[in-house]
């Protein structure tokens, strides 16, 4: 979801790639990253529901995610218009 969330708008920032190595490593990164890059919007979605849908996350591991998400996009200091659909369309899928 991190790295969908910084891929949205097809640029991923030095800052968002940190923020997302803090999360993951480096393997992981490189193998979901190909993933988001070759996937469509559509195929990277539905996989994202399939994974919400599959954990049953608690409602602190929801709000936890959403943090992560929003950090992600404040990590350059800036969301354009494309991040702040995104965030609203994954906030809407994992709530």
């Amino acid at each position: 979801m991190l790295l969908y969330a910084a891929h949205c708008n097809f640029f991923e920032s030095k800052e968002e790639q940190a923020y997302i190595f803090s999360k993951v490593d480096k393997k992981t990164f490189h193998r979901i990253h190909t993933e988001v890059v070759v996937d469509s919007d559509e195929n990277n979605l539905n996989k994202i529901q399939q994974y919400v849908s599959e954990n049953k996350f608690n409602q602190k591991e929801k709000d936890d995610l959403i943090r992560d998400i929003k950090n992600v996009f404040f990590a350059d200091g800036s969301v354009d218009v494309i991040e702040k659909k995104v965030f609203h369309l994954l906030k809407k899928i994992i709530d």
